[in-house]
């Protein structure tokens, strides 16, 4: 008789776990960076956490061969935007690499701020900075410490889920 076999992650179907978290909506943010001569990198971001209160951590999820990462990891800094319902179209010009990117939205560099600031899209922004990274496998958690937020009016944020953007629905 044949032992049953004990599912892993070596066994587990890619298609099936991207499947599975299509199926969990989250919120849609860019996380933006300078690097070492103060140009801006960004990227497209669902995978963000907030992790404590105190101190106030949280934490982004990055692909390891990542420009955006590069610079986030040089710098030791970083800002994650919160698009709200205007950043549809923010939100794809920075999950598709274009390389001009930032020569097409309008953003800021505020005295102190971790990264670009995306005013008009951008809800919320947190300046962190950054505490700790681990890799795991392509990816590298990125842990940031809360410096400073700032929210503005309370737009429907911008969701992602099911692959597709949606908008909060309205109180």
């Amino acid at each position: 008789m044949t032992a049953p076999r004990i599912p892993s992650a070596a066994t587990a179907a890619p298609g099936d776990f991207r499947e599975l978290m299509a199926g969990y909506p989250t919120g849609v943010a860019v996380v933006t960076a300078f690097d070492a001569a103060r140009r801006p990198w960004g990227m497209t971001c669902s995978s963000l956490c907030s992790v404590t209160l105190r101190p106030p951590t949280l934490l982004v999820c990055v692909r390891s061969a990542s420009p955006t990462l590069d610079a986030v990891l040089d710098g030791e800094r970083f800002s994650v935007n919160l698009l709200g319902e205007a950043g549809r179209p923010v939100a794809e010009l920075f999950a598709s690499g274009a390389p001009d990117r930032f020569d097409r939205v309008r953003w800021q560099d505020p005295p102190g701020c971790g990264g670009p600031h995306l005013p008009g899209v951008a809800h919320a922004v947190a300046d962190c900075r950054v505490v700790r990274a681990e890799p795991v496998a392509g990816h590298t958690v990125v842990f940031g410490e809360v410096e400073r937020s700032v929210t503005r009016e309370a737009p429907r944020p911008l969701m992602y889920g099911l692959r597709g953007y949606a908008l909060w629905p309205a109180p």
